[in-house]
């Protein structure tokens, strides 16, 4: 059964920083592409981050590139995402899960991590 656990959001003010984790339970993880993906209140989830199985492919949403980076640890079955110079657009509940190709998800999910920017 495959479970993910996000962590690390929090409330920041504008131009700050959060480092969100998300750890993979039964999945085998270094052969899947990752992603982090986001949702505000009364949108749709949108894709903002990806990352290769091998950590040497990433693609970014444009809104992101620049202030975000994704990376992983597969020995701990973990992806991050460091979000540098937040901004009150960035304000969702932030989601990590393994992609099937591309930027698409397989459909698996955790409970999500909240992130609020303030201004």
């Amino acid at each position: 059964q495959v479970r993910l656990v996000e962590s690390g959001g929090g409330l920041v003010q504008a131009g700050g920083s959060l480092r969100l984790s998300c750890v993979a339970f039964g999945l085998a993880f270094s052969t899947y592409p990752m992603g982090w993906f986001r949702q505000a209140p009364g949108k749709e989830r949108e894709f903002v981050a990806a990352i290769n199985w091998s950590d040497s492919s990433t693609s970014y949403v444009d809104s992101v590139k620049g202030r975000f980076t994704i990376s992983r640890v597969n020995a701990k079955n973990t992806v991050y995402l460091q979000m540098n110079s937040l901004r009150p657009e960035d304000t969702a509940v932030y989601y990590c899960g393994p992609l099937s190709g591309g930027r698409s998800p397989l459909g698996y999910w955790g409970q999500g991590t909240q992130v609020t920017v303030s201004s």
